[in-house]
């Protein structure tokens, strides 16, 4: 794959990018520059399976500046119909943008997350890439903000002037916010990425790096993260759909 390539992939009508990190960075470079407003979905193989479901969520997907696949069920579901589709970690997009944000001046918001969260995300941020521009830092509370704080956030958020607004709201509820606040935030870039909060702010330790290569992160989370045993049969089970459908497809 060439530096500046760029394509997309459907999987049951679900859109994913095949392109890399570099590229990537690039395009948020210039949406940055020019002031457009773009966001990126983080499409793990949960998400896939509701998209399959949710039609709201299959739009927010396809209609985003790019869709990350986070998810290896994602990536051999491709393989099996003949694609090669990248893994591009949610996570690892944060820290790369952190580290480019800090040679091009990037301000950062971190909206989401339980109290204190953000603020803990911020500060190991900042100590790892020195000169991080972090422009607001907010928790939401777990109930729906009326319609004047919703008012009050967006104010909040326009005032600190952002060039990436991250959302750590969890699985469809943060793809849902973003989809809501898109046309009202004066905000370059928002991307969902759910739990790189808890990550690097320290409330909960990522899969070694060996695990991740191997494509083995879901194995070493529900390990010691039991309740995730749940969403990785979601996983499954939207591997299933996609193969299956695709076969009856073909024999059609």
């Amino acid at each position: 794959m060439k530096k500046k390539d760029n394509s997309t992939v459907l999987l049951s009508g679900v859109k994913f990018s095949v392109c890399t990190f570099e590229y990537i960075l690039s395009e948020i470079e210039k949406d940055i520059v020019q002031k457009q407003y773009q966001y990126i979905s983080i499409t793990n193989t949960e998400s896939l399976y509701h998209a399959t479901k949710i039609e709201e969520h299959l739009t927010y997907i396809n209609n985003s500046k790019f869709s990350c696949c986070d998810g290896i069920g994602v990536v051999v579901a491709g393989k099996l119909l003949g694609y090669n589709i990248p893994r591009l970690h949610g996570p690892d997009l944060m820290l790369k943008c952190s580290e480019q944000g800090v040679k091009k001046k990037w301000r950062h918001f971190y909206y989401g997350g339980e109290k204190g969260t953000p603020e803990k995300l911020s500060e190991e941020l900042s100590k790892n890439y020195p000169g991080l521009i972090v422009s607001g830092v907010y928790s939401p509370p777990f109930r729906e903000l009326s319609e004047a704080e919703d008012r009050q956030v967006i104010e909040m958020i326009n005032n600190a002037r952002p060039d990436i607004l991250w959302v750590g709201l969890g699985l469809l509820k943060q793809e849902r916010w973003i989809a809501d606040h898109i046309n009202k935030l004066e905000v370059p870039l928002l991307v969902g990425v759910g739990a790189a909060f808890d990550f690097y702010a320290g409330n909960v330790k990522r899969a070694p790096l060996f695990y991740r290569k191997i494509g083995l992160e879901w194995l070493y989370r529900v390990a010691f993260e039991p309740r995730m045993i749940k969403r990785n049969l979601l996983s499954f089970k939207a591997l299933i759909i996609v193969l299956w459908g695709t076969l009856l497809k073909k024999i059609k």
